[in-house]
């Protein structure tokens, strides 16, 4: 895209005032995915003509003085699990790629071209969103924009990485242990995770139905709200986990001062094993908004172990059929977890779910005496392309299982997360701001707020 219009603000205002072309838009987004791609691999399909088509028919409507839509001409890509009209929806394996194409967009990719943006492609991801670095055997490696070397996260890295290189200004990914929060840590760039049941997950495809979330990635608090805002219906019936809750919209709100917020850090299992460099970030963020006191929440260790628990059961079960049937057709990481999820008792899963309940009436109660809390999003930056054991604190322990310490508890129960990036010399650093359930426009204020003094801005 051009640099003057990069942001999404920008590019819908200018073309809803005729001041900036829609098709100018798509067609600058397009050579930039031509031109930089191949060294980034974020895109597994870039859909030209089908972008084209859309930006002439927002210009269309600008030039006849219909409203375009809040998103108009704001060019957007989406991870490949999402389904998109004439597109087989591949979500990372070799499997799906037999089936036929989608009939129709999925829900989110519906709201966001109503709303005026242009869908210029899918996006690379961890084979059935199963992992959280983005090293797809079927379809490579994703690399982070900032140290091609280094991995973008995941499973939504192709997302991120495309938002973080400037390809597009907003991408859609989901975060069902970290997915989300995680890529956007690793990036550098906003990401949010909305409280699980807020936004529609119809046509698109699952991984673990209980924790799933879909959400979006910008470059700015105010281009994440934007298109959060677009994103949001109130409850659809296509989906079985939407909730039925009023929108609420935020980017009106931005601007609300936070003065007397009650801000703590979270302590103990949120504080071992974090890099200092990390710890480093997570104190810049705590001291700019006051957040002094930490706050343990207990049993942290044991949520992550459920949700490790219930991600494998589900997970395992949804793909019995084809690990029967077609075992050699998987990445064998992939099948070999989920294989291993196929095998988990009945009694721990349903000890998981227990605990779960538990899990989530302590945060609740923590939340009686705090408006936000802090944590780390991952607990180190970037890890190198197939890089298997990382170092902290000494003890030398396997990269990928780990980068999502810090995520993975908070799912679990699934809280509104805006993943922050902290301003910082090297790899970009990711901190959680954790709001209440259906608090998402809080969180949102609070990295805002966090921006506009400095403290955060995308890499």
């Amino acid at each position: 895209m051009s640099a003057a219009v990069r942001d999404a603000v920008s590019v819908a205002k200018a073309v809803r005032d005729g001041t900036l072309r829609a098709e100018t838009v798509a067609r600058d987004a397009l050579a930039e995915i031509a031109s930089r791609d191949a060294a980034l691999n974020c895109f597994t399909a870039v859909l030209e003509q089908r972008a084209l088509k859309d930006a002439r028919a927002v210009d269309e409507a600008v030039a006849a003085g219909r409203d375009p839509g809040p998103l108009a001409g704001v060019p957007f890509a989406v991870k490949n699990l999402f389904d998109v009209a004439d597109l087989t929806t591949v979500a990372g394996s070799l499997i799906l790629r037999d089936r036929p194409p989608a009939t129709s967009d999925g829900a989110l990719v519906r709201q966001m071209r109503q709303a005026g943006a242009v869908l210029v492609g899918a996006t690379n991801m961890d084979e059935f969103a199963y992992g959280f670095v983005t090293e797809n055997s079927h379809d490579g490696t994703t690399h982070n924009p900032h140290a091609l070397e280094h991995v973008a996260g995941g499973s939504s890295g192709g997302s991120a990485a495309a938002v973080a290189a400037g390809l597009v200004p907003l991408s859609l990914g989901t975060d069902t242990n970290g997915s989300i929060r995680v890529p956007a840590s690793f990036c550098g760039i906003f990401g949010l995770k909305p409280t699980y049941g807020r936004l529609s997950r119809a046509g698109s495809f699952p991984f673990v139905g209980s924790f799933d979330h879909v959400g979006p990635f910008a470059r700015t608090v105010a281009d994440l709200s934007l298109c959060y805002d677009a994103l949001q219906t109130g409850h659809d019936p296509a989906d079985p986990g939407s909730a039925d809750r009023p929108i609420e919209p935020t980017l009106a709100e931005l601007e609300s001062s936070i003065d007397g917020l009650r801000c703590k850090v979270l302590g103990g299992w949120f504080m071992s094993g974090a890099s200092a460099e990390m710890l480093a970030a997570l104190g810049r963020v705590a001291e700019a908004l006051g957040a002094a006191r930490e706050v343990e929440l207990s049993g942290a260790e044991t949520a992550r172990s459920a949700a490790f628990v219930i991600t494998a059961s589900e997970g395992g079960n949804l793909h019995l059929p084809d690990l029967r049937r077609r075992p050699d057709d998987f990445d064998p990481a992939t099948r070999d977890r989920l294989m291993a999820g196929t095998l988990v008792p009945a009694t721990a899963v349903l000890q998981a779910q227990r605990f779960r309940s538990l899990f989530r009436a302590q945060v609740a109660a923590i939340f009686e005496e705090t408006d936000i809390l802090l944590a780390p999003a991952t607990p180190f930056s970037a890890p190198r392309i197939g890089q298997a054991m990382m170092v902290l604190n000494g003890v030398e322990i396997p990269a990928r299982p780990n980068i999502g310490l810090y995520t993975q508890p908070l799912s679990f129960i699934g809280l509104p997360i805006v993943t922050v990036p902290v301003v910082t010399e090297g790899l970009p650093l990711g901190v959680q701001v954790i709001a209440p359930p259906w608090r998402e426009g809080l969180a949102l204020r609070v990295a805002h707020n966090l921006e506009r003094a400095g403290v955060v801005r995308a890499k």
